[in-house]
């Protein structure tokens, strides 16, 4: 899903992405992917992990949260659990803001990478990161957030209304361009046998009656609910999603292709095209 601004923007700014998605979506990898897609294409990225109880990254971070505060140490010394620590962490940063913005002045000029972490929690009940970003924002980066839901969630009708759902309210909570990119498209011949309709009904989000028609069958008795979820996703004609499979390079370009075009980054001339 794209949405970009209307202005024109210099080429000397800060780019960059908000990798944002539930556990398993693939955040890491995809951190990874792109940043090593992105330096073939000749771009200069630097990956900075938001995450504070990362423990799987494929990558070496330029900046590294868990420098300033680790979930691991919040719940030993405040005796709480992977959640709220989690969020205490984020409020952490939050009022230690200044701590992120020295480290990002201390990096060179590059296109930034923002690997954040996985629980959905903190981007739809929270204004932590979205305060922070929009902090940011002020100070001239030009971001976007790249929102990744697992392909898998297209196989049931239920579960595709709850991603549509999902995808809307991180849209509006963090309130920058936004990209849904539904990942590990490598999977969808596992349950493409499952799918009631063409893989750009589920891509392009079209007439969701059919789908409600769908679910509806199923749960007569949540009909008027499933209708008024529909009917706000399609009030607002905001979500559609790209399709990424890490092993095809070409799904990869056109994700960053999606992205370029919402946040208004300009192709450098020794970019390669691609």
């Amino acid at each position: 899903m794209i949405t970009s601004r209307n202005k024109v923007i210099q080429s000397n700014h800060i780019f960059g992405q908000l990798v944002l998605g539930p556990p398993g979506s693939g955040k890491s990898t995809y951190c990874f992917e792109m940043s090593k897609y992105l330096r073939e294409i000749g771009r200069e990225v630097s990956i900075i992990n938001l995450d504070p109880g990362n423990e799987n990254m494929k990558y070496t971070p330029d900046i590294d949260i868990m420098n300033l505060i680790k979930v691991e140490d919040v719940m030993e010394f405040h005796k709480l659990g992977p959640n709220g620590s989690l969020m205490y962490c984020m409020e952490y940063l939050e009022k230690n803001v200044k701590w992120l913005i020295s480290e990002l002045k201390k990096l060179k000029p590059s296109y930034l990478i923002f690997d954040c972490p996985g629980q959905i929690e903190i981007f739809t009940h929270s204004r932590c990161l979205s305060n922070i970003f929009n902090k940011l924002e002020i100070m001239g980066y030009h971001l976007c957030s790249v929102n990744l839901i697992e392909s898998h969630y297209c196989s049931e009708p239920t579960k595709f209304i709850s991603t549509l759902l999902l995808s809307l309210n991180i849209m509006l909570n963090i309130s920058l361009p936004h990209v849904n990119v539904l990942s590990k498209a490598e999977l969808f011949k596992r349950f493409e046998s499952k799918l009631i309709f063409n893989l750009e009904f589920y891509t392009e989000v079209l007439d969701l009656k059919f789908l409600l028609e769908a679910i509806d069958f199923d749960f007569p008795k949540y009909a008027k609910l499933n209708a008024a979820i529909v009917s706000m996703v399609e009030d607002y004609s905001l979500v559609t999603f790209e399709l990424l499979d890490y092993y095809n390079k070409t799904t990869v370009a056109k994700v960053k292709h999606a992205i370029d075009k919402a946040n208004g980054y300009i192709n450098a001339s020794e970019e390669s095209n691609d």
